[in-house]
This record gives C-alpha cells, sequence and structure tokens, in this order.
C-alpha cells in the first residue's frame, strides 16, 4: 500500500531548471548529467526514488526563511511575522525524469536562544540553504558563520550549499545591484550557488526550489552510481553460498550508461 500522495503536476520535472547567475552556480549545464539521464531511462537510479531528501534553511532572524518555504510549500505569504521556535519542516514530492523524490524541508529558529535546539537537526543534510536579507547588509556576513555551524553536523564533501537574498520586493534596482555584488562574492566563496528572491511576490522562489530538488536529486542518482561500482543500479542480486560471487549481475544487456 502507498502511503504517500501522488505527485502534484506542478512538482513534475523533465528539464534541468538553470541557474540564476552563472557567476555563482554549482554548475552551468543545461541538461542534466548524461549517466544521470540515462540511468533514469533504464529505470536504474537504485533506491533514490524511495530515499527522503534533507534539506535545512539556516540564517539570521527575520531574514524570511519561513515565509521562503510557505511561499514554495503552501503558496501563501503571512505579513503578521512570527519568530520559529527550535524547528519545523514541510515535506515536498517530485518527480524528476520520470523517477519520484522527495525533499524535506527544515526551517530552523535563527534567534540565538534556540540556536543549541536547531543546531541538533542539522545533521544529515543534502543540501544547506543560507538565507540572507538583501536589504541588511549584516545578515550576508553572517552566513558564513551559519554555514560553519551547519558543516560542523555534515560532510562538506556531500552536501549541496545554497546562498539565498530575500526580499527583494523591497530594495531598488540601485540598492540591490550594490548588494548582489557582495553576495555573488560571498557565494563564490563559500562555493554556493546564488539567488536572489521575493516570498511577497513570489518572484523566483519556484525557479529556486526546483533547482535545489533536481541538483540533490542529480547528487543522490551520481552517488548511486558511484557505490554501485562493478555492480550497475537494477542488478539482479543472488545471495549463494560463493561469498567471492555474492553480487552477480543479471543478463547482460547493452547500456548507454560508462
Amino acid at each position: 500500500m502507498n502511503i504517500l500522495a501522488p505527485v502534484r503536476r506542478d512538482r513534475v520535472l523533465a528539464e534541468l531548471p538553470q541557474c540564476l547567475r552563472k557567476e555563482a552556480a554549482l554548475h552551468v549545464r543545461k541538461d542534466f548529467h548524461p549517466r544521470v539521464t540515462c540511468a533514469c531511462q533504464e529505470h536504474r537510479t537504485g533506491t533514490v526514488g524511495f530515499k527522503i531528501s534533507k534539506v535545512i534553511v539556516v540564517g539570521d532572524l527575520s531574514v524570511g526563511k519561513t515565509c521562503l518555504i510557505n511561499r514554495f510549500c503552501k503558496d501563501t505569504f503571512d505579513k503578521n511575522y512570527k519568530a520559529t521556535i527550535g524547528v519545523d519542516f514541510e515535506m515536498e514530492r517530485f518527480e524528476v525524469l520520470g523517477v519520484p523524490f522527495s525533499l524535506q524541508l527544515w526551517d530552523t529558529a535563527g534567534q540565538e536562544r534556540f540556536k543549541c535546539i536547531a543546531s541538533t537537526y542539522y545533521r544529515g543534510a543534502q543540501a544547506i540553504i543560507i538565507v540572507f536579507n538583501l536589504n541588511d547588509v549584516a545578515s550576508l556576513e553572517h552566513t558564513k558563520q551559519w554555514l560553519a555551524d551547519a558543516l560542523k553536523e555534515n560532510d562538506p564533501s556531500n552536501v549541496l550549499l545554497f546562498l539565498v537574498g530575500s526580499k527583494k520586493d523591497l530594495s531598488t534596482p540601485a540598492q540591490y545591484s550594490l548588494m548582489e555584488k557582495d553576495a555573488l562574492k560571498v557565494a563564490q566563496e563559500i562555493k554556493a550557488e546564488y539567488w536572489a528572491v521575493s516570498s511577497l511576490t513570489g518572484e523566483n522562489v519556484r525557479e529556486f526550489f526546483f533547482r535545489v530538488a533536481a541538483l540533490t536529486f542529480e547528487a543522490n542518482v551520481l552517488a548511486e552510481l558511484e557505490k554501485s561500482g562493478a555492480r550497475r543500479i537494477g542488478d539482479v542480486v543472488r545471495i549463494n553460498s560463493d561469498d567471492r560471487n555474492l553480487y552477480l549481475t543479471a543478463t547482460k544487456k547493452k547500456t548507454c550508461c560508462p
């Protein structure tokens, strides 16, 4: 019995969403990695479709973390600010290249007194979203410390980083241009992909989370392919008395993947 709700039509990804700025992107390819596309076509994505990938959202108090998540997940914007106490999370299901994929978005508290509580939920993240206010230079300066705290609980080599400027609707073009230069520099230094969004108007919110889902999915599939080694994902596992041949492949067939 499938206890998961069906994937919404507006959560289906058949193509790779593009980055906002090529100067600060995790990669600038127009399409998914060829090995990922091939694995999906051949239904060889292993356990990726059954996993829930954890994404944590961190940043200063009142930069708009909760509003960002609510705009995407619920398509709502609440003008009455309420600070997150500890942590909260939302689950979003996607279909990427025909494969079901779930993201668990963890909304963490920005208040210092709740930092210890929130940090206990950092562990096991596959993506970290560091949010700052495009109208508050200090919040941008604090992003490196937020990242450092989050990486204490995670392997830096196995996590995707996103630097997100919020409240773009409050910036004049001139103000935004100046802040963007500084933000791009920070993004390049911490090797994060940069985005600017407005939870009030919805600008870039959907595109951003689609990008997060797509890149996280891609990383998961590549990791599965890497772990499989000589035994390809989807091959039959046969257990017999010969320990030297614990993994025996099914009948060989020509594939498009290396």
